[in-house]
This record gives structure tokens, C-alpha cells and sequence, in this order.
């Protein structure tokens, strides 16, 4: 079955790093399209990033465009989400999910990111 399995949130400090994984299986991975999206507190869901299957083509939210960077390694079977100059407005649940065509999937479990002093 589907699985997507996000990993590497935390707590961090405004202006600090971090990078999130997630781990796929279930499907032919180097075959789909991915996603971020995010889900702050009592907010409704909001797009991040996406890649194509080849990891070629990349597009980001303006509200974090410049300071994440999504990539994939299809050997590995694992997205990325490498965010940096974390602001207290990136607090969130973030999610990664399978597109097919232009819909969302599959999703993980999502994990959740703290941008706090």
C-alpha cells in the first residue's frame, strides 16, 4: 500500500533551519509528482512546494519562495524540504502527498515544525 512518512520536524528558532524528509513506498516513486503543503494552527491547508517526478521542475509559494528548497532522490525513494530563515508564520503541520494529475492522493501523517524563541 501507499505509504508517505514525513520526518524532521521540530523546534527551531526564528531565522533557524531545518529539513524535513519524506519516505515513500508502496508505489512506482520516481513515477509521480510531489507535494509539501502545510496546516497551521486553526488555519486551513496552504500549498508550500511541488516537484515533478524527475525533480526538473520545481514551484514554491511566494510566501516561501527564496528561502525553501524542495528536491527528491528517486533512488532513494525520498522527498525534501529544506527550509531556511524560519519565520514564527511557518509554524505548522507539514505534509507531503502524492499528486496524480492535479489532485492530492496520498498523504502522510504529516510533522510538525516550531518557529519560536
Amino acid at each position: 500500500q501507499v505509504q508517505l512518512v514525513e520526518s524532521g520536524g521540530g523546534l527551531v528558532q526564528p531565522g533557524g533551519s531545518l529539513r524535513l524528509s519524506c519516505a515513500a513506498s508502496g508505489f512506482a516513486f520516481s513515477n509521480y509528482a510531489l507535494s509539501w503543503v502545510r496546516q497551521a494552527p486553526g488555519k486551513g491547508l496552504e500549498w508550500v512546494s511541488d516537484i515533478s517526478s524527475s525533480g526538473g521542475s520545481t514551484k514554491y509559494a511566494d510566501s516561501v519562495k527564496g528561502r525553501f528548497t524542495i528536491s527528491r532522490d528517486n533512488a532513494k525513494n525520498t522527498l525534501y524540504l529544506q527550509m531556511k530563515s524560519l519565520k514564527p508564520e511557518d509554524s505548522a503541520v507539514y505534509y507531503c502527498a502524492r499528486m496524480d494529475y492535479l489532485e492530492f492522493d496520498y498523504w502522510g501523517q504529516g510533522t510538525r515544525v516550531t518557529v519560536s524563541s
